[in-house]
């Protein structure tokens, strides 16, 4: 818990509102610790996300059915959070589901505790705007990147920027995740191992 609790203070302090003292000792009362193992679902489509996760460990997926095929939409590795997005800030049913690719360790708060924090701390919404920008520029490109870019450039991006999915993600799910067949990109690794 004080690697996670270091990191969103590192947030907080780098935007000039470092963590109060009743805020660390609010996060301390509140934040819990589960684990995930490999194929375990964190969440099911139709359940509703309660909880903000904060991965210490591991990796995990999020993905939705569509005509009968799994759709990978972001993998969550260490040092992310970790929700369904809309079901989460809407407290509503998800259609997403969140699956350990490995034994993963997160640390976690109700959807009610952070509003709590949101509340009565606001170093805890600069942390909130910091991190939505971080996923939204990053949802923002893999959007881009679909639309405009070659099978042969999304992978090489991938390689770029995420390159430790390679070899710990099925071919399968980096494929959709890349909008691309399974065959395509198992061609593309083959040329770059």
């Amino acid at each position: 818990m004080e690697e996670m609790l270091s990191f969103l203070n590192f947030i907080a302090a780098s935007e000039g509102w470092p963590l109060s003292a009743e805020c660390f000792v609010y996060l301390r009362k509140v934040i819990k610790k589960t684990t995930i193992r490999k194929d375990e679902f964190l969440l099911m489509s139709g359940d509703v996300c309660k909880n903000l996760y904060f991965i210490s460990e591991g990796l995990l997926k999020c993905f939705y059915i569509h005509r009968r095929q799994e759709v990978c939409d972001w993998f969550f590795g260490r040092m992310e959070t970790v929700v369904s997005i809309d079901s989460f800030y809407d407290q509503t049913p998800s259609s997403d589901f969140i699956q350990g690719l490995k034994d993963s360790v997160a640390f976690y708060i109700t959807f009610d505790e952070l509003a709590y924090l949101y509340r009565n701390f606001v170093e805890f919404n600069v942390i909130g705007r910091v991190l939505t920008n971080k996923y939204l520029r990053i949802w923002h490109r893999q959007a881009r990147n679909i639309r405009m870019l070659t099978a042969e450039e999304r992978y090489q991006f991938l390689l770029k920027t995420q390159p430790e999915l390679v070899n710990n993600v099925s071919v399968r799910d980096l494929a959709s995740h890349l909008n691309m067949s399974r065959e395509t990109l198992s061609r593309m690794r083959g040329r770059t191992h």
